[in-house]
């Protein structure tokens, strides 16, 4: 009988009578049954998080020509997202994927379609901010594919770093194509066609997803959810923290890479540009599941951190386009490897019984860093131009290399916790002698 806590790729290679060579790790990740499924299911349900803030923006200054209007109500998505999102995660926690998940889209969907009516019909303002709030329930599908990955590879860590890798660069992927489907859908067909789109592949990917009841993590009774919130958990304050600074990088240059590219009389070229941003990590993320690292991964986070930092240097010198989209090329290179540490890291420092919410809360990090770096780099551009903006982001870095080094302390070592040590108890008396067991 299989077990999760032998890799299932482990298992092919000791079967006699097979090859012997060895196959992709990332080949191999998906010999387990179900992968192939959720993956894809998770794939469409992650589509709307690269599309629905930039769709928005999109319709309304279509609609409406008014710029500080579209970008508020973006702001009231993320900000809403960033509250709601981890709330959501944890009643996942408790009660499954499918129970929670498909009532949360279902608002969410509709919460949508009143926004796109509500601006097709040029109602009040106030509506418009009122189904943008409610969209933030939108579940955050990224840390339910990763949780289906952490049950089957439990106890199985090099699977488990290719799979968060394989995660991190379909994150990428959405985030290259997404902003080119929804600003071209809603300018070549109609305005509301990308928050439209982007509505549709969130309520397919959910209900594929919360189908596939096989890989689903089990819920955990209610009274193993003692001790509050994960965030309570001092390793998971340091990544949130430096995660706030991150998104702040993100935000940032997202809004001078804009700014730049207007400047340089060739505005259309900002969404390239910053696809060869996402291209970067992308790129970095499919070398880096390749790895078998060994050591500490709380000193590879603080190392990534560094390095995301230091890559902001280049662009303070940033003098034409081409430049910049070097530059931004190997900046991209250090974000998937610190995300996919991250993940490692928060699979640590949180209990398993915490775990999706856990990882919902440094999606929560990234979106409150993204507002924060999107205002204060308008704020720049409008003030000093857009070459002094690529500023905000630069120190930004510096204040997420600092968290790093301030916080690696409380890395180092996990939290012992009553769920978690009951947890390691109670495996380590069921099965002490199981081969390929990792503790």
């Amino acid at each position: 009988m299989q077990t999760a806590h032998t890799p299932y790729a482990t298992r092919a290679l000791r079967h006699p009578g097979r090859s012997t060579t060895l196959p992709s790790p990332y080949r191999a990740i998906f010999s387990a049954p179900g992968t192939v499924g959720f993956s894809t299911a998770g794939f469409l349900g992650r589509m709307p998080l690269a599309m629905m803030g930039i769709g928005i923006v999109t319709m309304i200054s279509q609609v409406t020509g008014r710029y500080g209007l579209a970008g508020a109500l973006s702001a009231t998505l993320a900000v809403s997202a960033a509250v709601l999102g981890p709330q959501v995660s944890r009643m996942v926690d408790r009660y499954g994927q499918r129970r929670v998940l498909r009532p949360a889209t279902l608002v969410t969907v509709v919460a949508v379609a009143g926004l796109l009516v509500c601006a097709q019909q040029e109602l009040p303002e106030w509506t418009l901010f009122v189904f943008s709030a409610a969209a933030g329930s939108v579940p955050s599908i990224g840390a339910m594919t990763r949780a289906r990955w952490a049950t089957i590879y439990r106890g199985s860590p090099r699977e488990l770093h290719t799979a968060y890798s394989f995660e991190s660069i379909i994150d990428e992927v959405c985030f290259i194509f997404g902003p080119i489907i929804s600003i071209g859908l809603s300018t070549v067909w109609f305005p509301e066609a990308g928050p439209l789109l982007a509505a549709v592949f969130l309520a397919v990917g959910v209900w594929w997803l919360t189908a596939q009841r096989a890989t689903e993590p089990k819920p955990h009774p209610v009274e193993q959810h003692s001790g509050g919130s994960a965030l309570r958990s001092p390793g998971l304050q340091v990544l949130v923290a430096a995660f706030v600074a991150t998104g702040t990088i993100f935000g940032a240059v997202d809004v001078v890479t804009v700014a730049f590219a207007e400047e340089e009389g060739h505005k259309a070229a900002a969404s390239l540009v910053l696809a060869v941003y996402a291209l970067g990590s992308c790129a970095a993320g499919a070398v880096f599941g390749l790895l078998h690292l060994k050591g500490e991964p709380s000193r590879r986070w603080v190392v990534g951190v560094c390095a995301m930092a230091v890559s902001m240097i280049p662009l303070q010198l940033a003098g034409s386009l081409p430049f910049l989209a070097v530059a931004l090329f190997v900046a991209g290179l250090a974000i998937a490897p610190t995300m996919v540490t991250t993940m490692a890291l928060v699979e640590t420092h949180v209990p398993r019984t915490k775990l999706t919410e856990g990882m919902s809360w440094t999606g929560t990090g990234l979106a409150v860093g993204v507002a924060l770096g999107s205002s204060a780099a308008g704020w720049v551009v409008d003030a000093h131009g857009a070459a002094a903006g690529y500023a905000v982001p630069g120190i930004a870095g510096v204040l997420a290399a600092l968290v790093a080094f301030l916080g690696y302390r409380r890395l180092r070592r996990p939290v012992p916790t009553r769920e978690g040590q009951r947890e390691r108890d109670s495996q380590g008396s069921a099965e002490p002698k199981r081969e390929g067991h990792v503790a």
